[in-house]
């Protein structure tokens, strides 16, 4: 069984459902995780993604903020979700494909703007957060899955367009990477997405501040694809779909695909 999957966080799946179906139907993954969905599950357009084919839906919601889901051309059962940190927000939510492949779909916390627990309750949240991944993986270590997101880390030098200019900004902090990489590597996670492309700067997201995003590339590898050790070696054909950032109305992020051989 060959699937491709991406994952994007598309800041508001209602506002931005046309560019959602522009995705579906211009490139056409079997499977399309979002994270940032800003939407309550009842109120989030799926006639027009069940139209395409996507019938099989798994969300989790809230109003205005937060939201993960899952549209799936294969048949996909829901296994549950995790409130790490227990902050009572819809960040996580998994789901098992008919051949017993689990994916997980994760919107971790962004963390605020200030990398100081002390000043700043958020970037606490976000620490505690990736712990509680960490601790979670440690204890039932992840066979046969897969996990995407939005984790709202750059971890590697070249995840950044300065690693210089960001070591002190939210999202390539040492201590953010650190938390990151324990979580990581509690679960034996591989990052399908720098197993391809091993070298160069690699980004994701690219902030709605720049006049001209494109030419002033200050980009930032936030959203990754992983994968148990189990299975990496069946994953190939990552690939960031940068254009999409430019699209009308866009998200700040583009979606990163991978393939699955399994």
């Amino acid at each position: 069984m060959s699937f491709t999957l991406a994952t994007w966080n598309i800041n508001s799946v209602r506002l931005r459902e046309p560019i959602v179906l522009k995705l579906l139907q211009e490139e056409a993954p079997d499977i399309l995780c979002l994270q940032e969905c800003k939407s309550p599950v009842e109120k989030i357009p799926l006639e027009g993604f069940a139209a395409l084919g996507y019938t099989h839906v798994i969300a989790r919601g809230q109003k205005g903020y937060n939201g993960v889901a899952i549209l799936s051309k294969l048949p996909i059962r829901d296994v549950g979700d995790m409130d790490f940190a227990a902050l009572g927000h819809a960040r996580h939510v998994a789901g098992e494909l008919e051949n017993g492949v689990v994916i997980h779909n994760f919107y971790v916390p962004a963390g605020g703007d200030v990398p100081d627990r002390e000043v700043n309750v958020k970037f606490g949240q976000k620490l505690d957060y990736l712990t509680e991944m960490r601790d979670w993986f440690r204890e039932d270590k992840p066979g046969k899955s897969i996990l995407v997101g939005d984790l709202n880390i750059a971890p590697r030098e070249d995840d950044v367009w300065s690693h210089k200019q960001l070591l002190k900004v939210v999202s390539h902090t040492p201590v953010e990477v650190e938390h990151l990489g324990d979580a990581q590597e509690a679960g034996n996670w591989t990052d399908v997405t720098r197993a391809d492309i091993p070298e160069g700067q690699l980004y994701s997201w690219w902030s709605y501040r720049a006049k001209d995003w494109d030419a002033a590339d200050k980009g930032r590898r936030l959203d990754h694809i992983w994968a148990s050790d189990d299975i990496k070696s069946a994953a190939h054909s990552s690939r960031i779909l940068r254009a999409a950032r430019g699209w009308e109305k866009p998200s700040d992020h583009a979606p990163v695909f991978a393939t699955f051989d399994l």
